[in-house]
């Protein structure tokens, strides 16, 4: 599977848990450790995992299950999908360790497309 495609799988997963401020950024022209990088975050913990492990499932699902799941008990949990980096915070890690800013040279995506597939218009 594509790196791209992934992407679109874990977008969706994590939108239907409620995930907010999803954020993709592309960094394969700034990075070799991947192609994007995924930012989302969880109210608490509690849905920190709920997202981490719907994107998971999904992703296992479409035959791209990641190589490695990090901190499965914390309020940052990452996937990595080796193209893809999946990291799901709470709110306090996610303004802590501020991703975004960090890879500001990378480029956003927009995935409001990845949300509205499938919709009747």
């Amino acid at each position: 599977m594509q790196a791209f495609d992934k992407v679109k799988v874990a977008v969706k997963a994590l939108d239907s848990k409620k995930g907010t401020d999803i954020e993709v950024i592309q960094i394969d022209s700034v990075s070799s450790l991947g192609d994007y990088l995924i930012i989302v975050t969880g109210n608490s913990t509690t849905q920190v995992r709920a997202l981490a492990e719907e994107a998971e499932y999904k992703l296992e699902q479409a035959g791209a299950a990641p190589d490695h799941v990090e901190g499965r008990a914390s309020g940052w949990i990452l996937l990595d999908c080796n193209d893809v980096m999946i990291h799901v915070f709470t709110p306090q890690q996610r303004e802590f360790y501020a991703l975004g800013h960090l890879w500001q040279d990378g480029q956003p995506l927009d995935i409001s497309t990845f949300l509205t597939e499938g919709e009747d218009a």
